[in-house]
């Protein structure tokens, strides 16, 4: 696709790219792809003055994408796979995995934040950049304040990052934990899961939830909230 000029390009380039990419990432990720060239053409074609009969994007069928995972910690799970970190060898495992609860953030999110940017003071944490490229401020929790002040009296004197493990260590030890804990189907993304479950639990709304999650589509939420009609009947009035 990117050896045809904007005139000569057709759905058939479109589609073509759709299913040679589809060979190498997610649908999700391929479906953000032909949004972002769909809107360069738009503008194309609606601010700079180039013409085209139509958007050859918009003829291509998009791939479909599977539902996200809704698995959630089950009774007596959190405890066995916490008491499963204090038989492992990574002892930054289980305040990784409580951090993960308690404020809903990524993997790499965690992994990349810096002592600089936790005030334990004010309470929250503060990730520079994120996966979807702005800033954001976390709150944390008594019990993410509780393992951040543990951390930070047990940290190297040179450490700069808060959980100093690469992504890939992360990977094999969860691995490791949910086997001993007897969690076949759970990954570590769940907690995350879990975290925003926990939040909408506490009473937060959709858009204080995406504040904290950086959720930038509030959609993405909806499948987190599972609320039926008669549980908001009492809100009415």
């Amino acid at each position: 696709m990117s050896h045809r000029t904007l005139a000569k390009l057709t759905s058939a380039d479109i589609a073509t790219y759709r299913d040679e990419r589809l060979k190498s990432v997610a649908p999700a990720t391929v479906v953000r792809e032909l949004n972002t060239v769909s809107h360069a053409i738009e503008i194309a074609t609606r601010e700079w003055g180039l013409w085209l009969p139509r958007n050859p994007v918009k003829l291509v069928r998009r791939p479909q994408v599977p539902r996200g995972r809704t698995r959630r910690l089950k009774a007596g799970e959190e405890a066995r796979l916490l008491a499963a970190c204090d038989s492992g060898r990574t002892p930054l495992m289980k305040p990784l995995i409580i951090l993960a609860i308690e404020t809903a953030m990524r993997r790499g999110e965690m992994l990349d934040l810096q002592w600089q940017h936790v005030d334990l003071v004010r309470c929250v944490a503060h990730l520079p950049l994120t996966k979807n490229g702005d800033s954001r401020d976390i709150p944390l929790s008594r019990r993410a304040v509780a393992i951040l002040k543990e951390l930070m009296a047990n940290k190297g004197r040179d450490a700069d990052r808060v959980f100093p493990i690469t992504p890939n260590a992360v990977r094999l030890c969860f691995e490791h934990l949910r086997v001993r804990a007897g969690m076949d189907d759970f990954h570590f993304h769940d907690l995350r899961h879990e975290g925003v479950s926990r939040l909408f639990e506490k009473g937060l709304n959709i858009a204080e939830v995406s504040t904290i999650s950086g959720h930038k589509e509030l959609r993405m939420l909806q499948r987190y909230t599972h609320l039926r009609a008669e549980d908001l009947v009492s809100r009415l009035g």
